[in-house]
């Protein structure tokens, strides 16, 4: 998954407003105790984050 299409569809799940402040501030055990902003910068896959986001958030499976 490219970012352009991670942040696509945290913009659509989030808002386009909170998107960027859930990724810097909320930190989930799915991502390893880190923020969404913080796995991607240890180099985590974009795919294997939003995939820890849609667990930890319960995003329907068809946004998934």
């Amino acid at each position: 998954m490219r970012l352009t299409v991670f942040w696509e569809r945290m913009a659509e799940h989030f808002g386009a407003g909170y998107a960027e402040t859930f990724a810097r501030d909320h930190v989930m055990s799915e991502l390893g105790g880190r923020t969404v902003q913080q796995a991607l910068d240890a180099g985590w896959e974009a795919k294997d984050v939003w995939r820890g986001v849609c667990s930890a958030m319960g995003v329907p499976a068809e946004s998934r």
